[in-house]
């Protein structure tokens, strides 16, 4: 047979792959790729950590950089030291940071958030203010933070105060400007519709914002953190920023780097919950999307 009428008389490989099978290879290739992401990052951190481990002591000063497994210890100690077990050194320290992070954060975006949408659908206001708003986000928040220990003394309102002036105006801002690039062809196929300002808030301004806000919110929460941190590094008498300090004073480096790995635990699941809530909201940003092509 030659080879024209043999390849007569075989079909055709694309022909014999369906769609169907197309999208499992596609979700396949991903699934491998996404494996090779993950394996690729746990072998970083645990080649990193051995270098860290072998070479303290030797390559590096183990006075000043500790080691993975005195931070270990240094973590297990803070667990174990309390009787019942939640009020041990680090679960006490780490709930009042937490308690001053979340309520830094709630009052910062709660008026961020207001204020943003204010000044974004009242241009006039947002004119006659901006200039005391660009002021006052240019001051150094840590730079307030003695005003702040004058007015409400070394407690948790404080560093809450602190942290929510710190997230405000990252929210304030990025609502803003989420608010002042709404598409303008979609306000007006809403009124022209008839439908009111309350339409025009809720179905087109509020899901076009959505993404400026999470962006902004994203951003917001490593500075919550640095405000509560800092406020109790300056002063305070509990918190993890008080264990840092104090293991600073002592030259405890493995308890610094302790102290560094709970926050680092706090930003990262303060950060899966804003990712989940940005799934959650996909599908509403994606239909005003879908609508916008459709109205053009």
């Amino acid at each position: 047979m030659s080879l024209v009428n043999q390849f007569r008389s075989e079909p055709s490989r694309s022909v014999l792959v369906g769609p169907s099978a197309l999208v499992k290879q596609a979700q396949q290739r991903k699934q491998r790729q996404q494996w090779l992401i993950y394996g690729s990052r746990l072998l970083l951190v645990v080649g990193v950590l051995l270098f860290w481990q072998f070479a303290s002591g030797t390559i590096l000063d183990s006075s000043f950089l500790s080691n993975p497994l005195a931070i270990l210890r240094q973590t297990i100690t803070w667990l174990s030291d309390g009787d019942p077990w939640y009020e041990s050194t680090l679960i006490i320290n780490t709930a009042v940071t937490l308690e001053e992070t979340l309520l830094g954060l709630l009052f910062g975006i709660v008026s961020g958030l207001l204020l943003g949408f204010l000044f974004g659908l009242q241009p006039t206001l947002e004119r006659i203010f901006n200039p005391f708003i660009i002021a006052l986000n240019s001051i150094p928040k840590i730079a307030l933070a003695p005003l702040f220990i004058l007015w409400l003394g070394i407690e948790i309102p404080m560093k809450v105060v602190l942290a929510a002036v710190t997230v405000f105006f990252l929210i304030f801002l990025n609502t803003l400007n989420g608010v002042r690039n709404v598409d303008q062809h979609l306000v007006d196929a809403v009124r022209l519709m008839g439908g009111r300002q309350r339409d025009v808030i809720f179905k087109v301004i509020l899901p076009s914002a959505t993404g400026s806000v999470l962006t902004g919110l994203h951003v917001a929460i490593p500075y919550a953190l640095i405000g509560a941190i800092v406020a109790e590094q300056i002063g305070a008498n509990h918190g993890i920023g008080y264990l840092i300090q104090s293991s600073g004073e002592s030259f405890n480096a493995a308890g610094i780097f302790a102290a560094l790995l709970v926050l680092t635990l706090i930003a990262g699941l303060l950060n899966a919950i804003v990712n989940l809530i940005d799934r959650k909201t996909s599908h509403w940003k994606a239909g005003l999307k879908l609508s916008s092509s459709d109205q053009s």
